[in-house]
């Protein structure tokens, strides 16, 4: 049975996306990209990010999916904007019969550069290494990568 993995990096006007497929205990790259929100009002953002990652489900078929926990920011306001971002993400995948796995950014950085506070450019550049990929994906996308190899990675030590 295979592997495919569904990353989410959560953000109110971007979500990014990414997708890799562990194939003979390797990580390989799928598609990424970021859900850019076009809507003013959150409401209808949220509804939009919910109907963009139930397309992207039925279009890649993951098998499991990740997501970023929820990290404290200075602005109250925007934490709680990301918590309800990650709402909408947690329950389309959980409605596609997902299961859900949530990594703190930390977690994410060790895995995938070897600190858990790592730069994002070194997130960026190390997903281009991991999965070999001839250009750097943009910034949201490449955190969903590398969400979705830090979740690959701790599946592979759990085996």
């Amino acid at each position: 049975m295979k592997t495919r993995i569904l990353g989410i990096d959560p953000g109110s006007r971007i979500t990014g996306f990414g997708v890799i497929e562990i194939y003979r205990r390797k990580a390989v790259y799928v598609t990424s990209g970021c859900i850019r929100t076009k809507l003013k009002d959150l409401p209808s953002r949220l509804h939009e990010i919910y109907t963009s990652i139930n397309q992207i489900i039925a279009e890649y078929q993951p098998t499991v999916s990740a997501i970023e926990q929820v990290f404290v920011h200075r602005n109250p306001a925007s934490a709680i904007k990301l918590a309800q971002v990650r709402g909408v993400a947690i329950v389309a995948c959980m409605q596609q019969g997902l299961l859900v796995n949530e990594y703190a950014p930390t977690q994410i950085k060790q895995a995938i550069v070897g600190k858990g506070h790592a730069e994002k450019i070194q997130v960026q550049h190390m997903v281009k290494v991991l999965l070999s990929l001839s250009g750097s994906p943009q910034e949201d996308a490449a955190d969903a990568l590398a969400i979705a190899l830090c979740h690959a990675h701790n599946f592979s030590i759990q085996k």
